[in-house]
């Protein structure tokens, strides 16, 4: 384990002990002379040096550390390599606790490979999720300390391994037992959010966004639609952005398109030079209804048709807004069965730097006990010295 502080230049706080060393020399410096008149007719005789000194040394010394300690807890102390590297265990879902040890439940050392990784105890079920076991698996072995064994207990036939093989940072004991997983809770699909910037020319298209997006919603919720003019500014690039409007695309558009948004523009809109388009959408006869292209990190849509029904009648039919929502959001691919023996971790993956221990808390505690001895100590001394 190694101390070390991650504000050093808080240090110059130290300063601030000569104050206590200053309130105690000018503490006993309070005397008052009094006067005898036997001793007035005496010859002056040279005064003795005072020497400096400090009473109450142990109340000087409580201020001293008292004060040392905040400046301490303003320098952020740390402590790397103090997490503990007993061994892990983790179990999926499913699997009966009585696969592991006694002892290692007793010491807490058994969880179930769930988001949270909450411990195992005996006769409390655990809900399954729906996320893919190897984004578990890689990020435990991130969270892990180095050198911490780790042992995954999983049955023969998984669900939720994606396309490669999770490569960790340490050897893991891959070990499969029988049983089944749990089937997980379904993901809460994300409705899709759009804003709508478009000019007079096509502002009647509109209308058909808005009820597309109305019909996504919930029963009785309205549509989540940020509609503005031209000049308005560009949306978050969580937001699908509708762009209505004929001729070039503003470089400020073609920018947050670039950064990774996503837009779909109207059919009059001129396409930056260099891209080719391709057909995501077609009609009965193979005609191209909407054409996507990429543009950096995010990708450009654009209608092939005027949204008025004369000219693109899918928009008045009744799988208009799930057609809509499927170019804009894809399905996302649900995760995967695979046999356990051929889903085991690799060794040899990167090694993830571990996060250091806070000591702010225990110096904290420590601080408020010096204090309340410290004044204990204050007014015990008032105490003595009162007539």
């Amino acid at each position: 384990m190694t101390p070390a502080l991650l504000l050093p230049a808080a240090l110059a706080g130290l300063l601030a002990l000569l104050i206590p060393l200053a309130i105690h020399i000018a503490r006993r410096s309070e005397q008052l002379p009094t006067d005898f008149a036997a001793l007035r007719w005496l010859r002056q005789k040279p005064k003795p040096r005072s020497r400096l000194r400090f009473d109450e040394w142990l109340l000087l010394a409580l201020r001293l550390v008292l004060l040392a300690l905040v400046v301490l807890w303003l320098a952020h102390p740390v402590l790397f390599g103090a997490a503990s590297k007993q061994p892990y265990v983790a179990l999926t879902p499913g699997i009966d606790p009585a696969a592991v040890d006694d002892k290692v439940l007793a010491e807490g050392r058994a969880h179930w490979l769930a988001p949270g990784y909450p411990r195992v105890e005996p006769g409390k079920p655990i809900t399954a999720e729906a996320i893919p076991l190897g984004s578990l698996v890689r990020q435990l072995d991130a969270d892990l300390p180095q050198g911490a064994p780790l042992t995954i207990i999983v049955p023969q036939m998984i669900q939720g391994a994606d396309a490669e093989r999770p490569r960790l940072s340490r050897k893991v004991d891959w070990r499969i037992v029988s049983g089944a997983m749990l089937a997980g809770k379904p993901l809460p699909v994300k409705v899709p959010s759009i804003a709508v910037r478009a000019d007079a020319s096509h502002a009647a298209g509109g209308r058909y966004l808005n009820a597309a997006a109305l019909a996504w919603q919930p029963a009785g919720k309205p549509a989540d639609v940020d509609s503005g003019p031209l000049n308005a500014a560009l949306p978050p690039s969580d937001k699908i952005l509708f762009w209505m409007s004929a001729g070039s695309l503003p470089e400020a558009l073609q920018g947050w398109i670039a950064q990774g948004g996503q837009a779909i523009v109207a059919s009059d809109a001129v396409l930056p030079q260099g891209t080719t388009p391709e057909p995501l959408w077609q009609d009965d006869l193979a005609r191209p209804l909407v054409e996507v292209m990429p543009i950096g990190k995010g990708r450009l849509l654009r209608f092939t048709r005027p949204l008025q029904p004369a000219q693109m009648p899918q928009l008045l039919e009744a799988d208009f807004p799930a057609r809509l929502r499927a170019l804009i959001q894809p399905p996302s691919i649900a995760p995967q069965r695979a046999d356990a023996a051929a889903y085991a971790p690799l060794s040899g993956g990167r090694a993830y730097p571990q996060s250091p221990a806070d000591l702010r808390p225990w110096l904290a505690l420590l601080i408020a006990v010096l204090l309340l001895v410290e004044r204990w100590f204050a007014t015990s001394r008032k105490r003595a010295i009162a007539p």
